[in-house]
């Protein structure tokens, strides 16, 4: 009993792991609009894990408006996204 529940931990704690990987994972892009009034960013990106998609350009919501500041189009950024209430955010950015 003892080393069937030793192989369930180990089994649960490498899930974790790897999805704490998945969602903590940046994708990288390169800032192709800006709409400050609106709190929308456009960016032209590789695949993003965390929420399956593909490389493509994107227009994403940023989760707060103070995450823009500083950016300007062009910027080559790193960032992280999600998915949430249907709509496409962007969580955080930072320029490369």
């Amino acid at each position: 009993m003892n080393h069937c529940l030793t192989l369930t931990l180990r089994t649960f704690t490498a899930a974790v792991l790897a999805c704490g990987a998945l969602l903590a994972q940046a994708a990288e892009g390169e800032v192709k609009k800006l709409d400050l009034a609106q709190g929308k960013v456009t960016i032209k990106h590789g695949e993003i894990k965390n929420i399956e998609m593909p490389a493509m350009t994107m227009v994403f919501r940023a989760k707060n408006i103070t995450l823009l500041n500083g950016l300007a189009v062009g910027d080559q950024v790193s960032f992280e996204a999600d998915k949430v209430d249907g709509q496409y955010l962007v969580t955080a950015i930072k320029k490369k």
